[in-house]
């Protein structure tokens, strides 16, 4: 008996006692508050998230705010993002007010003036065309900067830039048709090829991801296509994943003049490693392709691959040289903007969400890589080496900023 009133007791006394109890681990998501200007380019149409992706946002308890009239060029009504859950803003200031401003192109010297100190801004850097008073600003108002056309991911790939050659690989292609069949700038024919009639010529100067979907275009409408590139490793990979149908060689150029001359269709598709774009085809070579041919010279964006090549825009975007017709409109993915709105917002969405989950850009940045990899200002600082050699400015170390704001 005694033993058993020991237990009882025992058991009264831990009754008594305070008890543990199950607290909810805290989190690191952070609402964020994201603002997504109308974009003033003149040649830029897209925007940089589309309604869906900004319902999944906000379906995360972030707020995204849009710009009146953002997304008209790419056919996304305001209706569309307010249904979506955002708020429409009437005018960039109110969209410049959030922490984080989401945007395509470069931020341009007067969407600055409505930025703030200590910002974080998502955007192209295109550091060959960015004036350097623009970015000084952004020195000078300690924002952090993320340039999606330089983010990689964990295999060396520049996924936004990918996505982005897709469509200006296929749509060239689009372009050339139209043009080839135009009455005034080309010669009447159909792109690709039917029974009976010879296909359409095409000649493709570089084996990259341009060249890889201009390719894949253009056969699979028919034309009989020529592909040129500086890397057998490069034409190797491209013919065998395309197969035996296409023809391929590196820059030997009696080839590529004869190539040319029986040409209907000739894009240029070489990307610069450094630079400007290497003059793969001289003028001579243009004066020997046939009267009414089509010349899309994608690489305008970097100069051009074509001597006769110049930058046209989307309003005027083509001109005639020795009879042959030229396109030469840079920033071909907004002739499609829809389309690439749409590629943005897979990519440029659920990295967002991420920096949510993280904890805010400055977590985000320690957990993920491909932030990181885009990353060319932090609170002011210069952290991309290539940017402050190009110039002149100091660059400092992004892991020791890191650690001292930890």
């Amino acid at each position: 008996m005694e033993t058993k009133e020991r237990i009882r007791q025992l058991a009264f006394q831990a009754a008594l006692s305070p008890q543990e109890k199950a607290l909810k681990l805290p989190t690191s998501d952070q609402s964020l508050r994201v603002g997504i200007p109308k974009e003033v380019v003149l040649q830029e149409r897209r925007v940089a998230l589309d309604p869906d992706a900004v319902g999944v946002l906000v379906a995360h308890g972030h707020e995204v705010v849009v710009e009146t009239g953002a997304g008209i060029h790419a056919q996304f009504s305001d209706a569309d993002y307010s249904e979506a859950g955002a708020r429409i803003a009437p005018d960039a200031a109110s969209v410049y007010a959030n922490d984080i401003i989401l945007k395509v192109a470069p931020p341009q010297e007067a969407e600055l003036e409505h930025m703030r100190d200590r910002q974080t801004i998502f955007s192209g850097l295109q550091l060959a065309t960015h004036p350097e008073r623009t970015i000084e600003k952004m020195m000078e108002r300690k924002m952090t900067a993320v340039a999606w056309d330089f983010m990689q991911d964990r295999t060396g790939i520049f996924p936004l830039v990918r996505a982005m050659g897709e469509i200006a690989g296929t749509t060239s292609i689009l372009v050339a048709g139209e043009y080839l069949a135009h009455p005034e700038y080309g010669n009447g024919s159909m792109m690709g090829g039917m029974t009976g009639v010879a296909p359409t010529e095409v000649v493709i100067i570089g084996a990259g991801t341009v060249g890889e979907f201009a390719t894949r275009a253009a056969i699979g409408l028919g034309a009989s296509v020529r592909v040129f590139d500086a890397s057998p490793y490069r034409l190797r990979r491209l013919r065998g994943e395309i197969g035996g149908q296409l023809w391929t060689s590196t820059f030997h150029p009696k080839i590529l003049r004869e190539s040319l001359a029986n040409a209907n269709v000739a894009i240029g598709a070489v990307r610069p490693q450094h630079g400007r774009t290497p003059m793969i085809v001289t003028e001579a070579m243009v004066q020997g392709m046939r009267e009414g041919s089509i010349v899309v010279d994608v690489s305008i964006d970097s100069g051009g691959c074509f001597e006769t090549s110049r930058l046209t825009n989307h309003q005027d975007p083509v001109f005639v040289e020795h009879g042959v017709t030229h396109y030469g409109v840079a920033n071909i993915p907004s002739r499609v903007p829809r389309t690439a709105t749409m590629a943005l917002s897979n990519q440029l969405g659920p990295l967002l969400q991420k920096v949510g989950q993280y904890g805010g850009i400055t977590a985000g940045l320690e957990h993920s890589p491909m932030i990181r990899s885009g990353l060319y200002l932090f609170r002011g600082n210069v952290v991309n080496q290539d940017l402050a050699e190009a110039f002149d400015w100091p660059y400092k170390d992004l892991r020791l900023l890191l650690a001292a704001y930890e």
